[in-house]
Parts: structure tokens; sequence; C-alpha cells
């Protein structure tokens, strides 16, 4: 077993109190030390550490009945810059924030069929990044880092993309290719956890100890979030839900099982409902998931039988996979995130809350509630710029503990 290092835990301790101030600007170090359940004095000195780091800066006090004053922190947004990266299966999409993790640039590069091989993901990749850089103006050395999602089994030590199934690649040197051509430090992950992170920090997930997020993509999955934190699983390999079986001999998937969830309620799989059910429907866009998905979107609000259908029977799908979230993990919480569950809105969730009491058992399910995301931006960008925002801590602290050893080792 993995064990944490003294180190670590400062970092994740760090990195906590910096989730905490950012959530809750301006707030006092005894606020901090209740909300993240460490000591005053541990408090103090992390949040001297972030001053010191300029994230973070002295804002005046607050009363305290028959006290003194408390001292008051928030966030300096300045005082740096985070880029978070979601590559998909058909776009690329970046997002520029400042420190308190508000968006000061967005770029899209489109994904066409047959591009996904991963020289021309890095390129879309690479302009991108230069664009929300070059819109923002912001100094390449304000840039602490960027957080890349991308779909499938990543190896966040070493930068790999280790399996992503839609697009048949196997251990792919992502974080490698990328450094060639982007100078900022780079940290990889996937969607499911970029998606839990940014509900946790900013969505429906904030404030609950035990939540589960939903991604309906083209891909699918979800993460997890379990005792207040992100669950990763021993290999970094939790939430690969989309991939378990729902229907037994039903579908192929592009893992190469068949009746996994994501092939029913995928964006892929949702198209393939609509062509059972009306081969010749003008709802279809051959080789468009996004006009696809939003013509249906729009035929469900025009009343369109077809359509309500469509989302009907996905519902069914979708709400019989979720139940088994509800039943096993018994969360506060289910989300419903990313775009396709964005497009086809409140019509999807009516119907997903009602296959799911169908299906779920009463105890755990009285303990829940669904919702969609209530993020306004990407969540995946989001979620990838905490990423970075982590890996900017652990940097810092490895770069004081390099120098305290300097400081203390013996002349020659």
């Amino acid at each position: 077993m993995k064990r944490g290092t003294s180190r670590d835990i400062r970092t994740a301790n760090r990195y906590e109190v910096l989730r905490q101030i950012i959530a809750a600007s301006p707030t006092s170090r005894q606020e901090l030390a209740a909300a993240t359940g460490l000591s005053l004095a541990t408090v103090a000195t992390l949040v001297g550490e972030l001053l010191d780091l300029r994230m973070i800066t002295e804002v005046g006090f607050e009363d305290s009945a028959g006290g003194r004053p408390r001292g008051l922190v928030a966030v300096n947004a300045s005082g740096g810059a985070l880029i978070g990266v979601d590559i998909a299966e058909t776009y690329v999409h970046v997002e520029l924030f400042d420190l308190a993790l508000n968006v000061l640039a967005r770029a899209e590069e489109h994904m066409r069929p047959g591009e996904s091989r991963p020289e021309r993901v890095v390129a879309h990749v690479t302009a991108a990044v230069g664009s929300v850089v070059a819109q923002a103006g912001v100094e390449a050395a304000r840039v602490l880092g960027v957080g890349v999602s991308v779909p499938g089994q990543v190896d966040r030590d070493t930068g790999v993309a280790e399996y992503a199934p839609n697009w048949d690649w196997h251990d792919v040197p992502l974080l490698d290719l990328l450094s060639e051509h982007i100078a900022y430090p780079l940290h990889l992950d996937n969607p499911l956890r970029a998606s839990a992170v940014a509900e946790l920090w900013f969505g429906a997930a904030r404030g609950h100890g035990d939540a589960v997020v939903v991604n309906l993509g083209t891909g699918v999955g979800a993460g997890l979030v379990l005792g207040g934190g992100l669950h990763r699983g021993v290999s970094n390999s939790a939430g690969e839900w989309g991939h378990t079986t729902l229907v037994l001999d039903g579908r192929l998937c592009r893992c190469g099982n068949h009746g996994c969830v994501e092939t029913y309620v995928g964006a892929l799989g949702i198209i393939q409902n609509l062509r059972e059910l009306s081969p010749r429907s003008p709802l279809l866009h051959p080789g468009d998931q996004t006009a696809t998905i939003d013509a249906l979107a729009a035929g469900v609000a025009a009343g369109d039988p077809v359509a309500v259908k469509v989302v009907r029977d996905t519902a069914r799908y979708l709400g019989a996979g979720i139940a088994v979230l509800v039943n096993v993990l018994n969360p506060e919480v289910v989300v419903l995130s990313s775009w396709v569950a964005a497009r086809l809105g409140e019509p999807l969730l009516d119907e997903v809350c009602e296959a799911v009491a169908r299906h779920a058992l009463r105890r755990p399910l009285a303990a829940n509630r669904i919702v969609l995301s209530p993020i306004p931006t990407d969540p995946v960008c989001l979620g990838a710029a905490t990423f970075a925002l982590e890996g900017a801590l652990q940097t810092v602290g490895q770069r004081r503990a390099a120098g305290a050893r300097g400081r203390t080792a013996p002349s020659a």
C-alpha cells in the first residue's frame, strides 16, 4: 500500500485550506479550522505559507463578541492563473482562470471524425491553450499550471493515457507529447475526477460527504465523492460505471464488451435508440452527435412524440444504472453532468427520477436527490484547473523542503 508522507499530508492540508478560502472568501483562521478539522495552530501556519506565496491576502478584521477582532483572509485572484483543458471525443475546450477560479478566457477546437490520433489532439490542445493565454493577456510566469482531462484510464504520475476505448488509445504518453509544445507545468487526469471535484468545490456536491457525478457525453462514467473527498481507487480507475453491464448480451461497446451502460445512455447510444425507433427520423444528423442531441432536445420541447419517447427510453436505462449507484454507494446527491445532460435538461431529469424510484431501494433513495449540474461553465475545465492548482501547491512544498535541507546541510 502506498502511504502518504508528511510532505504529502502537508500539501493536502495546504490545498484544503486554500480550497476553503476560495469557497468562502473572506474568512477567518478560526472558521478555516472549523471547516477543515485542522488545529488552529496548523491553519495559522498554512495561512502564513499561502500569504508568503501571495495566493491569499489579508483583508481586515471582523468583530468577535467579547474578544479580539479576528483577522480575515481572502484569495488573491490576481496571484496567478490556472488553465483547464477538457479533451472530449468531439471537441477540445480550454478555459483560463484566475486564482479565485473565475473564467478569464475560453477557446474551443472542434474534433472531426478521424482526428483522434494523438498528434492531432495535441495540436488542438496547443492551439486552444495559446488562444486563452493571448486573450487573457497574462504573462507566462503567472500561469501556475495546466490541468488536462482526457477520456479513459490515465496514470497521473507518469502522464500516460493508458486506455481510451473510444479512440483505441493504449499507453499514449500524452503529457510528454504536450510538453513539446506547452511550457507550463502539466497535470493529467480524466473527466470523471475533474467533474466530481468541480461539483465538490462549487456545485451540487458542495457541503456533502458522499456524492456521485454522472458524466453524460459521448462517453459515460461516474465521478465519486466519498467521505468528503474525491475517490480515485487503488489504480486511479474508480468510476468506470459506463463500462458496467446493463443489458446481458446487449449492444457491442467500443471497450469490446456487450451491453455496457454507455451503449444505451451515451450520445451514440441515445442516437441508436432514436435510429431503432425511427430510422428515417428528421431528428437524425448522421455523423454529428451534437446536432442530433440538440434536435432531440428541441423535439421534446415541441412535444414531438418520437423525441419524447427516445428521451423516456433513455431515462429508463439511465435510471436503472443510477439506481445501482444509489443502492451500492448510498450518496446524498447524484449530479447529472456534461454536455448531453445539459442539453436534454429537465425533461431527462424528470424521467430519470421516476425511473430511479422504480428500481432503487427505499431507504437509500429517501436519503438521495438527483439534480442537474448547476455549474455555469464547463465543469471538466474547472475541475482540471484545480488539479493544476494542487500540482502548484505540491511543487511549492517540494521547493520549500529542498530549501530547508539546503539551509541545514553541513558545510564542506
